[in-house]
């Protein structure tokens, strides 16, 4: 769960990574937005007034293609806090969504 004060623009940052969100609302509950990945829930919920963003979370994602994705990333204001650096994983970069969380970008490499 990821809790954020400007909601829209959180989602459109994991939109541009490829995750797509659905409206939800558990009973009396706040509503929010959730993404599913791989079998994993990934939850946008609205910051409650006085609580502070959890800087230290990270995430991580792989993408087909590293450049491209730091390019459109770029093209839309986001902060790279790592440019893409060869690793034994693969190339790997680390970009900053809107509330200033650190997200790990992967380009695993080509099977042989």
């Amino acid at each position: 769960v990821l809790k954020t004060p400007d909601v829209d623009a959180t989602m459109a940052f994991y939109r541009a990574l490829g995750l797509a969100f659905v409206a939800e609302q558990h009973g009396r509950g706040p509503r929010h937005w959730a993404a599913q990945i791989a079998g994993v829930v990934l939850e946008i919920y609205p910051l409650n007034d006085g609580q502070l963003v959890d800087h230290s979370t990270r995430l991580g994602f792989t993408v087909g293609n590293l450049d491209e994705k730091l390019s459109a990333l770029k093209s839309a204001g986001v902060t790279i806090a790592a440019e893409s650096k060869s690793t034994s994983w693969g190339l790997r970069a680390v970009v900053q969504d809107p509330d200033g969380r650190s997200v790990e970008l992967l380009q695993r490499p080509a099977e042989e």
